[in-house]
């Protein structure tokens, strides 16, 4: 165990907690007075991390932290002489986790990227459903419910992520190029998906406190990123909250998403990497 003294440990969550608020720290400030944001949300209610856990520090296993009582009761610590460290049998206990997301990394890792999918997930979620459909209920359809249908009908669903095809208004899922389940899951993503990208948060998530808060905020930095490309090419107006569309119904919309897609699955490969030696660290204890 290597063991980060006080003053050591103390200034690098303080580092964390300036970097998390510098991106997000308004959005928290109109949160905790019962504000709702149709983009950002998602990042607190669809994933499990809530604001005061994404803001706790974690060193990752393997580090033990001095003087740190406020760790003693977290869940996967334990106190030691030298102080409070993440435990060998939390390790343990989530192997079978650490297993399987070691495995989905590298299945994903090794497939060729696909970017044509245009994020048309958002639209096949309230294709001919009628209003009982629309996911977020203050904000406007930019295009009307006849014409969105009409975007989905004229352009390929090529979906790979079962966590969106599932979302899918019945009349959608049929004409998605393949059918997604649970079980095939790890057969299918592959690493251009926008949401195979935010799920690295998911899973990086997952495994604290045996994981880096660094790694774990690159990963929430890019769903966060993910999030914001997902609802601007999604049927939504959001210019009201300050996001200008990316037309998907259009060739040049489609050609600025995949742009975008591509950056966004370069920084999800780095991650992804990271994600998977960190998981290989763990597994060979």
């Amino acid at each position: 165990m290597t063991l980060l003294p006080s003053a050591t440990w103390r200034a690098l969550s303080e580092a964390h907690h300036q970097q998390v608020h510098a991106l997000i720290g308004t959005y928290l400030g109109e949160r905790s007075r019962g504000a709702t944001h149709p983009v950002i949300d998602f990042l607190f209610t669809y994933y499990s991390l809530k604001p005061a856990q994404l803001l706790r520090w974690h060193p990752g296993f393997g580090y033990t932290l001095q003087d740190a009582a406020e760790y003693e009761n977290l869940r996967g610590y334990r106190t030691t002489a030298g102080g409070v460290t993440a435990s060998a049998q939390h390790l343990e206990h989530r192997r079978p986790t650490i297993t399987y997301i070691a495995d989905l990394m590298e299945a994903t890792a090794t497939r060729t990227p696909r970017f044509g999918c245009f994020g048309l997930h958002e639209w096949a979620m309230v294709y001919r459903g009628g209003t009982e459909a629309v996911r977020h209920s203050t904000v406007p359809l930019r295009l009307g419910h006849a014409e969105t249908d009409a975007v989905v009908e004229s352009l390929p669903l090529r979906c790979t992520h079962f966590d969106a095809f599932r979302f899918f208004t019945e009349p959608a899922r049929p004409r998605n190029e393949t059918h997604l389940s649970r079980d095939t899951q790890i057969d299918a993503e592959q690493p251009g998906c926008l949401h195979a990208g935010m799920d690295l948060y998911k899973f990086s998530a997952k495994l604290l406190p045996l994981v880096s808060t660094q790694l774990v905020w690159d990963a929430f930095t890019l769903a966060y990123a993910a999030r914001e490309l997902d609802m601007r090419a999604s049927p939504y107006d959001l210019t009201a909250y300050g996001y200008d569309p990316v037309p998907i119904e259009t060739a040049a919309g489609r050609a600025d998403y995949i742009r975008q897609q591509q950056q966004l699955s370069q920084r999800a490969t780095t991650i992804r990497t990271q994600l998977l030696e960190q998981c290989r660290a763990l597994l060979a204890h």
